[in-house]
């Protein structure tokens, strides 16, 4: 198996930090009390910012408005509780950091975009990963960077990407908000390469509107996989998954409920709209749940929504592998292609109306045109319930029959018994198709899809005869670091799903602590030294197969880059104007002190001791030279001085 979390193991990773970078810990007992706390307006890249969970929510909301690197990203990370609990960053009477200062706090909970303070930019190569965030919508409030209370706005979001370029949203549980996600990108600031993975998506929307959903995404290369978007709020009319991008890849989820699964409509966006991947939609490996009487009938719609058909996606929607169900006891119908020049190649898919009939299924709703080889269909299927003026082809390949052979339907265990008629019944993959070669793990992440050489129909593989055989497929673990948050991920591969984990010899470092559920090795080391230990993974086969890995964890201690201040000039004061400006710092063990040690402010304004920040109301014109100190939080303190100089006009 992958690692349960799709790779992961890569990286939710080693916490010691980098060389140049700062690790900022949050929690009871840690250096930063609340997320309000952390100096989010002066994060560089490699920095990380550790939020422990406990057992009450934090009600904080803050933007980032930074730029990490590829190589050096800006992580925001979760630390998981006990139990594997995500920490709680709750919108609801939340909390804004004074020191920030920036538009658009009533959209979301966390926004990664502009902002005033920190200077305005093109966030980058940030992640926000491990977190349970929620309660961004109406009528919740909030205190916002002035201190004054606020409310969100219907189409706020549990973390609004208001722009960004190579942003991941990993791991997290985002509901209770007018949108879970929601990604803008308005010239020319456009969002580019944005990864959503392994995230769960739930109760989103407003109570009778149509115009807020679970996910509502529109950027240059976007990416959903291993995901579970669950349903939609009670009453609310969004869709599940909406999305108005180029370069479109929709693989391996869980997208259940929802007005419809899917609505892939157009951009206003010149720039997307100008790139060759508006024309190519990929979604792939995935399972689509209609339940009864869920809002639209339609599962799929692709082309626009907005009336100007010459902005409508007018490519190929590739639809393949994927497994879906519907419990509807009335009609279903499965593509609603905008216009005729909307096609769709459907390929290896599982299309089961299980609540009725196959004449209370149709392949389109009325235009557009559709390619259909090697499905399974219930019999009687029809092209439209009302003619269709588009163009279907279907070469005869598909297999007939009154069931697709799952595990257990009441379950929605809809892997392959190895009875089913869908198995080895798939096809190649149409030109211009990406290849699968992973698949949803309920409700775990994924795994490797098996693979004999003959594809089955659907979203999962079953091997012919016996399942391969067990192993551990982790053959190393990283560092951890004395005092700092560490997760890892075991991977296994083989036998049948689900996996429990064991520590049989050995131990692991003190501090940590083995999940037998998930094989996530988490917690906070407390001893230097290197721990030699034995994995063992059980399968759940009956009798069960076994694997075992011989294992090391080395802990390291705390190693920090030199104390750097940052700041080299300051702008000028006008007299008896508010003014507030950070003096900032790398390195060392923050938080940091900060003081005057030779010369002086001009009177009215002062130095915070644990911000870093100046300010006030300078009362005497005049040109004011200082020197600031910054000491960080270790045993023996690191120091670091630099020469300033605010000049106070009219």
């Amino acid at each position: 198996m992958i690692a349960r979390l799709f790779l992961l193991a890569l990286v939710l990773l080693s916490s010691a930090p980098l060389a140049s970078a700062a690790t900022y810990e949050v929690g009871a007992g840690k250096p930063y009390a609340t997320p309000s706390a952390v100096p989010w307006e002066s994060l560089q890249p490699g920095d990380l910012v550790l939020i422990y969970w406990q057992a009450t929510p934090y009600r904080d909301k803050w933007v980032i408005c930074r730029q990490g690197t590829a190589t050096a990203p800006i992580v925001v990370r979760g630390v998981p509780g006990p139990a594997g609990e995500r920490p709680v960053i709750d919108g609801n009477g939340a909390v804004t950091r004074l020191a920030l200062d920036y538009w658009g706090e009533t959209r979301a909970v966390i926004k990664i975009g502009g902002a005033s303070i920190p200077a305005d930019t093109m966030p980058k190569y940030t992640v926000v990963e491990g977190l349970d965030i929620r309660s961004g919508r109406p009528p919740y409030a909030f205190t916002d960077d002035a201190g004054a209370n606020a409310s969100y706005v219907n189409n706020a979001a549990a973390v609004w990407i208001e722009k960004g370029e190579n942003i991941t949203i990993r791991n997290n549980i985002l509901h209770d908000s007018g949108n879970g996600l929601f990604v803008s990108s308005a010239e020319p600031n456009i969002s580019r390469t944005i990864l959503i993975e392994a995230n769960y998506i739930y109760d989103n929307g407003n109570v009778g509107s149509i115009y807020e959903h679970n996910t509502y995404t529109e950027a240059l290369g976007i990416t959903y996989q291993l995901n579970r978007l669950g349903p939609l709020r009670a009453g609310a009319g969004g869709n599940n998954l909406k999305d108005r991008s180029a370069g479109l890849v929709v693989r391996y989820n869980w997208i259940e409920g929802g007005n419809r699964q899917l609505d892939l409509v157009e951009t206003d966006s010149a720039t997307i709209q100008g790139d060759p991947s508006y024309r190519a939609t990929h979604v792939y490996g995935n399972v689509l749940i209609e339940p009864d009487a869920a809002g639209n009938r339609q599962i799929t719609h692709y082309g626009g929504d907005n009336g100007t058909t010459s902005k409508y996606r007018k490519g190929t929607l590739h639809f393949y592998q994927n497994t879906l169900v519907s419990t509807r006891t009335d009609r279903t119908t499965l593509f609603r292609l905008s216009t005729n020049d909307e096609h769709a190649d459907a390929r290896n898919n599982i299309f089961y109306p299980a609540a009725h009939t196959g004449s209370n299924l149709s392949l389109l709703d009325d235009t557009g045109i559709l390619n259909l080889t090697h499905n399974w269909f219930k019999a009687g299927y029809v092209g439209g319930f009302s003619g269709v003026s588009g163009a279907i082809t279907d070469d005869g390949t598909s297999v007939i029959g009154n069931s697709p052979g799952f595990i257990s339907e009441a379950s929605q265990d809809f892997r392959l018994t190895q009875t089913s008629d869908a198995v080895n019944e798939g096809t190649v993959l149409a030109s211009g198709a990406l290849p699968v070669v992973s698949e949803y793990v309920k409700h775990l992440g994924g795994q490797a899809r098996p693979n004999d050489g003959v594809a089955d129909l659907g979203a999962f593989e079953m091997q012919d005869g016996q399942p391969a055989d067990l192993a551990v497929t982790t053959s190393s673990l990283p560092n951890g670091t004395t005092g700092l948050g560490y997760s890892a991920m075991l991977g296994a591969a083989g036998g049948l799903v689900p996996y429990s984990w064991s520590v049989v010899s050995g131990g692991l470092p003190t501090g940590l602590a083995l999940n037998a559920g998930t094989g996530g090795i988490t917690g906070t080391p407390t001893t230097q030294g290197t721990s030699s230990f034995t994995v063992q993974v059980i399968d759940g086969q009956v009798p069960a197969d076994t694997a075992t890995r011989t294992l090391q964890i080395a802990v390291l201690p705390v190693s920090y880059a030199p104390l750097v201040i940052t700041t080299t000039s300051l702008p000028n004061a006008r007299r008896n104007k508010n003014y507030s400006r950070t003096v900032a710092a790398t390195g060392g063990l923050a938080p940091y002190t900060w003081s005057v040690v030779l010369g002086s402010l001009s009177s009215g304004l002062t130095l915070n001791a644990s911000t870093g920040v100046i300010s006030g109301k300078a009362t005497t014109i005049g040109t004011y030279a200082f020197t600031v100190q910054a000491r960080d939080s270790q045993g023996a303190p690191a120091t670091d001085t630099q020469g300033l100089s605010i000049t106070v006009t009219r």
